[in-house]
């Protein structure tokens, strides 16, 4: 399901729904790279390489978590606001225990495998969410700015 404006300020916005599988999350990648193609100003590589990262983070995440190696699916929306965009990443599945404290990994001499992901993306977005969704599973949001 798709929606866009035509460049006049609205919002565009795509949802993609993946396999919760690893090689499905280079769809939710593309899909990225095309929605910031909307732009009308083109985000710089550097920009664009960051949120691709923690994209790939949070649904790595979901992947790794949440159906415990059963069948699932990875729900990735997309919002192209003028002044940000907007990612949301969730699934159904068990969840995880976010660290209380995400930035205290980067400081931890001890780090478990994979328990970079959220500080990661905590250190590449200017807003950041995690919650438990009432039908059950997580969401992870995180929110680009664009100056």
């Amino acid at each position: 399901m798709a929606s866009a404006a035509n460049g006049n300020g609205h919002l565009q916005s795509i949802r993609l729904t993946i396999p919760a599988k690893p090689e499905y999350i280079t769809l939710g990648r593309l899909a990225l790279t095309g929605i910031a193609r909307l732009r009308v100003e083109p985000l710089p590589a550097e920009v664009l390489g960051d949120l691709k990262l923690a994209l790939t983070e949070a649904c790595t995440n979901s992947v790794r978590h949440a159906y415990a190696g059963g069948e699932g699916h990875v729900e990735i929306l997309y919002e192209l606001h003028p002044d940000k965009l907007v990612v949301e990443v969730a699934d159904e599945g068990e969840g995880f225990e976010p660290p209380s404290d995400p930035g205290s990994a980067l400081d931890s001499d001890e780090l478990s495998e994979g328990g970079l992901g959220i500080a990661i993306i905590e250190a590449l977005a200017d807003e950041f969410e995690i919650r438990e969704r009432a039908e059950g599973g997580s969401s992870l949001r995180f929110v680009k700015h664009f100056s």
